[in-house]
């Protein structure tokens, strides 16, 4: 392992992520305090349409005409720029026109530093984990500094820090080794980039079944992210940002065990707990609004691994081990589109009705509403987690997981 290269590509990683966590967990409670409530299932609308078009963009643009180190510069420096101004249209159409034009160019770039850092490094499986938890690290640390040094949550403090930020890291991005585009000349199709031709090779039902249930648990992520900051607001939590961070930090945890965990429980159980730590935050985060039992609230941060880990990642290694190496990497890429594109729109817009389901206005103003808004997607994320569990009939090895 190459020290210094490594140390290059980690820190191009933490900041990536640093900007996302500057606000993902404060952008609800800043525009709530902005009287654009109404606005955030638009708001959080933005991040997965980008997830859905970027694979577009980098198998078209990216793949096949520019370094992904200059790519990748023009994107943070365009992303930075955006977020930058955000604050001083506050209240406007052009602040949520800012927030699209900004999600638009980061979400891409989710998918470029990993080929990069792969580009650059000799053993992929020893390397990479070392690079990316530098990610899930800059999360956390911008979630604590927003919160425990700035006391900064619902202010506009968190977008000049994000935005600053990628444009620190578009600069340094020219600094990058250089990475020719990987698909310089070679024809391709949006058939083939969304990873459909591929599903061809391995439809079976176990996989449809996992494929499907992969976009309905990604709803809960798609109603966590705009409403629990505002949630924990409500809730009196004064340190949102930073105590959202919890869930990273489990997240880690729950990242190193999934190999012990794998062997003793196998792919159903994994994914099936995965989708029910969903219905039980959502249900601890619903008992805890009416009753203010905050350790409800802690625990229902802190199972952010298993929500993630044992369903996402562990679904990445299912995918891993059940499709031909040829068409490997189409399948991962429409995993990621159904997850944080379809899913996770779906997530914010239904989120967003359910709101005007139980709010007399276009916010929450009640535990009453907050219990019957998490009720609501509890109750989902059971029947989702029955489905899976009654449909899915598949398993990998353990031994198979271990070399991963």
């Amino acid at each position: 392992m190459n020290l210094f290269r490594t140390l290059r590509l980690a820190l191009m990683m933490f900041v990536q992520f640093f900007i996302w966590g500057s606000w993902a967990t404060t952008l609800s409670n800043y525009m709530t305090s902005q009287d654009m409530g109404g606005a955030i299932p638009l708001a959080f609308s933005f991040g997965p349409l980008a997830c859905i078009a970027a694979p577009f963009f980098v198998g078209m643009v990216a793949d096949r005409f520019f370094n992904t180190e200059k790519v990748l510069a023009a994107l943070f420096l365009l992303a930075g720029a955006a977020m930058f101004a955000m604050p001083a249209f506050a209240g406007t159409p052009l602040f949520l026109t800012l927030l699209a034009l900004h999600t638009l160019c980061y979400f891409p770039t989710l998918a470029l530093t990993s080929s990069l850092a792969f580009h650059h490094i000799e053993n992929q499986e020893k390397e990479f984990p070392v690079i990316r938890v530098f990610g899930t690290i800059g999360w956390i640390v911008t979630g604590l500094v927003i919160s425990l040094v700035l006391g900064a949550d619902s202010s506009a403090t968190p977008m000049y820090l994000g935005g600053g930020a990628s444009l620190l890291l578009g600069l340094y991005c020219f600094t990058l080794p250089k990475t020719p585009p990987p698909a310089r000349g070679e024809s391709t199709s949006w058939r083939q980039i969304a990873g459909l031709d591929a599903l061809k090779q391995v439809r079976s039902k176990p996989f449809v079944v996992f494929l499907v249930s992969a976009t309905l648990a990604y709803i809960g992520f798609g109603t966590y992210f705009p409403y629990a900051p505002v949630y924990l607001a409500d809730a009196g939590i004064e340190r949102v940002a930073g105590m959202m961070t919890l869930g990273q930090m489990s997240e880690i945890f729950f990242m190193l065990m999934i190999p012990f965990f794998f062997r003793r429980l196998g792919v159903k159980w994994m994914l099936f707990i995965g989708i029910l730590a969903w219905f039980v935050r959502f249900g601890l985060f619903g008992w805890a609004a009416v009753d203010g039992v905050y350790w409800m609230i802690l625990l229902g941060i802190l199972i952010h691994g298993l929500c993630y880990d044992f369903f996402f990642v562990t679904g990445q290694i299912y995918v891993d081990k059940k499709t031909p190496a040829a068409v490997r990497g189409q399948i991962q890429g429409l995993l990621v589109l159904l997850t944080f594109g379809l899913g996770m729109f779906l997530g914010a817009q239904i989120s967003g009705a359910v709101v005007s389901l139980v709010a007399s206005a276009d916010v929450i103003s009640s535990p009453e509403q907050w219990r019957s808004f998490w009720g609501v997607f509890s109750g989902a994320m059971l029947v989702f987690s029955a489905f899976f569990f009654l449909m899915f009939h598949d398993k990998v090895d353990a031994e198979e997981v271990q070399a991963t």
